[in-house]
């Protein structure tokens, strides 16, 4: 069987055809294509915009049978399905080119090129860079890439092609969980016996007191992925924009046994707070649904593209490649690279990739882009999860499976572990928890909790960029391991550490807080101000209160404490500092022992004469 190279990612395949697999995309209106009498068994149900089938061909070659099916009425385009050597994924051509010129090459010569070839042209992106697509009258596209690849006008030809990308679910094969320990970990499973680690979580319940809440409504988590249940109680109530890549609409489809993968990724997530079942890391969060992972370049810039256009906030995936011959072009890297930088009006999209469930001292190829967060897994004994894969990319680890998995959503139709039987389809230890729950666990896991994290950081913070919000996440998260294993700081099993929510909530916080103006008193106090009593006591750096401002000048701290408690009624606190080698003086009024008590004594402040007065957290004090 004859073989072709051609371009992918950063190098080049070797790709050969596939002797059962063909690509069919029917006409509109036409049934499911698996119903068609041609069709023997359909494999794929979508492929870079072709269903994948093995087909009803006798004592015919494949060649000649698809040659047949091509020739219906009711079949628009049919396509050859390949294999790279030494890979087992099947790929297809999606049909489109993407070439980029020689520098001085002119639209003239180039038309020269696409008529030789029969192209047409699909995008032009500037002067050297153009989409082409392939015709009923051109070579099949990886032949005419190959070929265009040779031709010295050509710096590059790349043809787009699909394939399956890897979802990162790793079976719960090890042991139970207490339910939803990830958030808090108490040491101790609540239904079974089974110790844990007591403060193996990534502090979420921590977070969420200090924020006061669990998280804004305005902030908008894209999960990107396939089979996403959106009746499902903890997610049909908070999805905003949804999105099918393949099919290019608004209409996420459900009830295909084949594609679950996503429910449980969104839950962990964004799961409602509605008294049932669980809850995910940010509950109050939005949910864009994005169905249709790919391959194709295509189909990757119409995702991330789509997420900019349409306001997410965060994007999470857990899926991707490992395979070598799949490397990431720089074409799919341009387009994170965009969401990363342009999305959420210049800040920038949060975009977390999960690193991979195959135990490799490498990433998943996404997760190693420099402008994503890649996500590990630890365990509920704060250990490395062993299928996680290693890198120096790794920024940080959440809690998943490992030692015990999690509780996550479950897809009305998914049918569960294919080798088990009852309930132990969905539950390790076959105790059933609910019918709209299982449990679940890997990268899969781990990527949406640090997504939710995320958006309790922009809740915190709106105005942090993409940029910032990895910088916190690397810089508040716990070292767990042996010290030993991180070198300047980084682990390549645990990145900076174990994601800690509530650490990078006070620190997105701390830089939400504009320092305080500093009141200068045209003429500072000389004399003639008053006597004043003094009962001082040391104050401990716990609880809240209202900063109101700051202050250089001692006797102007004296007037307003006077003042202060005066009016209000509350215990006035001070704290010390310097600010560009001067002294400084923070006045904070209140002392309550959480964020929601100030609420009340914070309007009352800032409607009588401090406007600028704010929540200050005593802790940051400290």
């Amino acid at each position: 069987m004859s073989k072709i190279t051609v371009r992918s990612g950063k190098g080049e395949i070797i790709v050969k055809k596939s002797a059962q697999l063909v690509g069919v995309k029917t006409t509109e209106n036409e049934t499911d294509v698996k119903d068609k009498s041609f069709v023997k068994e359909e494999v794929i149900p979508s492929l870079g915009g072709f269903n994948i089938v093995t087909l009803e061909h006798e004592n015919k070659s494949v060649d000649e049978k698809l040659d047949e099916v091509r020739q219906r009425n009711d079949v628009e385009v049919g396509t050859h399905v390949y294999y790279a050597e030494g890979s087992d994924k099947p790929m297809v051509p999606t049909g489109e080119i993407f070439i980029i010129f020689e520098d001085g090459v002119g639209a003239e010569e180039q038309q020269i090129v696409l008529e030789e070839f029969s192209l047409d042209l699909v995008e032009r992106r500037d002067d050297t860079t153009i989409v082409v697509a392939v015709t009923a009258q051109s070579p099949n596209p990886l032949k005419v890439a190959s070929a265009l690849q040779k031709i010295s006008l050509v710096k590059l030809a790349e043809p787009d092609l699909d394939m399956p990308l890897d979802e990162y679910f790793s079976e719960p094969r090890d042991e139970l969980v207490p339910h939803e320990w990830h958030l808090e970990n108490n040491g101790f499973v609540v239904d079974v016996n089974f110790r844990l680690r007591k403060g193996a979580d990534a502090k979420v319940i921590d977070a969420w007191r200090r924020l006061g809440n669990t998280g804004s409504s305005n902030v908008r988590v894209a999960v990107i992925d396939n089979g996403f249940d959106l009746s499902h109680p903890d997610l049909r109530d908070k999805v905003v924009k949804p999105y099918n890549v393949w099919d290019r609409n608004n209409r996420v489809p459900q009830g295909n046994p084949q594609y679950t993968h996503g429910t449980p990724c969104a839950s962990v997530a964004v799961a409602s707070s509605n008294n049932r079942g669980i809850v995910g890391s940010a509950p109050n969060a939005r949910f864009m649904p994005i169905h249709g992972t790919s391959f194709s370049v295509r189909d990757t810039e119409e995702m991330f593209n789509y997420c900019i256009k349409n306001g997410a906030d965060v994007i999470s995936c857990s899926w991707g490649t490992t395979d070598s011959n799949f490397t990431l072009s720089p074409l799919k890297e341009q387009v994170i690279a965009k969401a990363a930088r342009e999305g959420r009006n210049g800040k920038g999209c949060v975009i977390c990739f999960a690193a991979g469930n195959e135990d490799l001292n490498y990433l998943n190829f996404y997760a190693m882009h420099p402008d994503v967060i890649a996500v590990g897994a630890s365990t509920s004994q704060d250990t490395h999860a062993n299928y996680s894969n290693r890198g120096r990319e790794l920024d940080v680890v959440a809690p998943s499976n490992g030692d015990w998995p999690i509780i996550a959503a479950r897809a009305s139709w998914d049918q569960g572990l294919s080798w088990e039987s009852g309930e132990f389809k969905f539950w390790r230890d076959g105790r059933s928890r609910g019918s709209q729950y299982k449990h679940f666990g890997g990268t899969s896991s781990s990527t949406p909790l640090v997504a939710g994290i995320c958006a309790l950081i922009l809740t915190a913070n709106p105005d942090l960029t993409a940029k910032e919000v990895k910088e916190i996440l690397q810089k508040t998260a716990d070292k767990i391991g042996s010290p030993a294993e991180y070198v300047n700081g980084h682990s390549v099993k645990y990145g900076y550490g174990r994601v800690n929510a509530d650490k990078a909530v006070a620190e997105a916080l701390r830089r939400a807080e504009k320092p305080a103006p500093v009141i200068e008193v045209a003429n500072s106090v000389t004399g003639g101000q008053g006597l004043f009593r003094f009962d001082v006591k040391r104050q401990n750096p716990s609880g809240w209160g209202v900063q109101i401002g700051a202050f250089f000048d001692y006797g102007n701290v004296l007037i307003q404490t006077e003042k202060l408690q005066r009016v209000f009624g509350q215990p006035v606190i001070v704290n010390i500092n310097e600010l560009n080698g001067k002294t400084v003086y923070k006045v904070v009024v209140g002392h309550f022992s959480d964020r929601n008590g100030v609420n009340n004594l914070l309007k009352s402040i800032q409607t009588n004469g401090y406007p600028g007065a704010f929540p200050r957290n005593l802790a940051d004090l400290g």
